[in-house]
């Protein structure tokens, strides 16, 4: 009885764990949850199926991302009951800020004022500066503001004022006309210095060209000019009547422009294609012919007389010219070679032969060359060799040479002037023993073994080479600062006493120079003058 009462007290104790064990249930899962969508403003409640995620609640209530909105948590992140999703909206514009960029101004001293009179030059302009700004928003409110983008779509015009300078020099009398460009204007000095008088007044000459006729009528000029491939333009001017101006329709001249001796019709040109590298063009090393009226009529073509050609060694940089004292002596000049134009067959002839000049640098050495006054020699600078020096092309010595143009053989009339020498043969002056004599003034550099950056001073010679004697400036004062174009002779004696004189330019202003006393006069004084012609 005993072990049957143990038996069933056993298994009432199994049947009782059996019953508490299925009383026991697995927690049941919900079919649906409830989320919350922060959005705008606004709260968006979003019920849908266990299991789905964030981009389900968003489709579901009919919302979409822009490209740069933010969600949190993300899109692919699972949604459980009670989640708050938050969507900031983003987005971005573009605001274009304009601002004036103030003009500056700059006061010109002018003698043809009175002292301390002001009058505008070149009236000033503002300019105008665009400033691109990327600004970001999130839910209405900036957060970033930065700059993506500055141009300048204008620039500003500088403001010249003339202002008038006393001077203290006193007026000579000249003979013929002198004109020169200060600043980018033409003036003329006829009679007296004190008598100027402006030919063009724009501002704009850019002193490539700047060539007087030989009867003083007409001044050839050459101007700036805008748009893509054109660096200039050449003009001429009636100096009788400077409102009468006629553009040639030529432009991008840089090395040679000149009337045709004896004619103020023609002019004479060689032109350049403008490049981005330096130096800023490519050479056609051409020579044309325009011809124009005072009317405004403009032969519809140029003559040509060379063609567009390489132009031998260092040809890109160009070629240049000079004219004699007649339409058939113009002369030419290369880096390496020196010779007359043949118009009957309308092509270079080589008088001589020069050692080219290895600047190593993006410019060339090319040779001044002027006739003498009866054509009889053409007078030019030869690059020789040096002892010590063993690649020629690298010596640093210049001589100054005769060519005469009977094609003797050339003859060096002085030794070591300098590349710049720029020899330049006066007018005919008749003296008691010799009817048809002349003068050569050249530049003669300082130190003539660093003649690239020495500066020089005027030395007239008789054209033989005998006499020779510095004129200017004093020693004690700084030599001159070399160029093409330095100056030029008096078309007749300054003085009954004196000589013929030279208009030189020295420290931005024009000097005259006695050739036969050595005296010097300062006929301008504001400095900013770089061309002369003398007629």
């Amino acid at each position: 009885m005993r072990l049957y009462h143990s038996s069933q007290k056993l298994f009432l104790t199994l049947a009782i764990l059996l019953l508490l064990s299925s009383c026991t249930a697995t927690p049941s899962v919900p079919a649906t949850v409830s989320v919350q969508i922060f959005v705008d403003g606004e709260i968006i409640p979003v019920t849908l199926s266990n299991g789905n995620t964030v981009q389900t609640a968003l489709d579901k209530s009919g919302l979409s991302l822009g490209e740069l909105d933010r969600i949190d948590p993300p899109q692919s992140s699972q949604v459980t009951d009670g989640l708050k999703i938050t969507l900031n909206r983003v987005w971005e514009q573009f605001e274009i800020e304009q601002v004036v960029l103030p003009f500056e101004q700059q006061l010109q001293p002018s003698e043809t004022l009175p002292e301390g009179e002001q009058q505008p030059l070149q009236l000033g302009q503002n300019g105008l500066q665009e400033i691109t700004y990327r600004i970001v928003f999130e839910d209405g409110v900036e957060v970033l503001r930065s700059e993506i983008k500055s141009q300048i779509v204008k620039e500003p015009v500088m403001q010249i004022m003339l202002v008038g300078v006393q001077t203290s020099f006193v007026p000579l009398p000249i003979p013929g006309r002198l004109v020169y460009l200060s600043d980018g204007n033409a003036w003329m000095l006829e009679g007296t210095t004190a008598n100027r008088i402006a030919l063009v007044s724009t501002g704009d000459l850019d002193g490539r060209v700047f060539q007087l006729s030989d009867d003083g009528a007409w001044l050839l000029f050459s101007r700036y000019a805008e748009g893509d491939g054109v660096i200039n333009r050449m003009w001429v001017v009636s100096v009788d009547d400077p409102e009468v101006e006629v553009d040639l329709k030529v432009q991008n001249v840089i090395h040679f422009a000149d009337w045709e001796p004896g004619s103020e019709i023609w002019a004479a040109f060689s032109t350049v294609e403008p490049r981005q590298a330096a130096p800023g063009w490519q050479a056609n090393n051409n020579l044309l012919f325009n011809k124009f009226s005072a009317a405004g009529w403009i032969s519809p073509a140029p003559k040509i007389v060379l063609d567009t050609n390489s132009g031998g060694v260092y040809g890109w940089w160009g070629t240049d010219f000079s004219y004699g004292p007649s339409p058939d002596h113009l002369a030419y000049a290369t880096p390496n070679q020196v010779g007359i134009v043949d118009f009957n067959e309308n092509v270079n002839l080589p008088v001589m032969d020069i050692i080219p000049l290895q600047t190593r640098s993006d410019w060339a050495w090319v040779p001044g060359i002027n006739w003498g006054p009866d054509a009889k020699v053409l007078y030019t600078v030869r690059h020789v060799p040096t002892s010590g020096i063993a690649n020629a092309e690298e010596s640093p010595a210049f001589n100054l040479t005769a060519l005469p143009s009977n094609g003797s053989d050339p003859i060096d009339l002085v030794s070591l002037v300098g590349m710049f020498a720029y020899p330049l043969p006066s007018p005919i002056q008749s003296r008691p023993l010799e009817k048809r004599a002349y003068q050569v003034a050249y530049l003669q550099a300082i130190f003539p073994l660093q003649s690239e950056t020495s500066r020089y001073r005027l030395v007239v010679m008789d054209r033989d080479a005998s006499n020779q004697h510095e004129l200017f400036p004093p020693s004690e004062l700084s030599g001159i600062e070399p160029q093409k174009n330095w100056g030029a002779w008096s078309p007749k004696k300054i003085s009954s006493d004196g000589g013929y004189a030279l208009a030189v330019l020295y420290l931005g202003n024009i000097w005259l120079v006695d050739s036969h006393t050595g005296q010097s006069w300062q006929i301008t004084g504001d400095g900013r003058i770089n061309r002369v012609d003398w007629q």
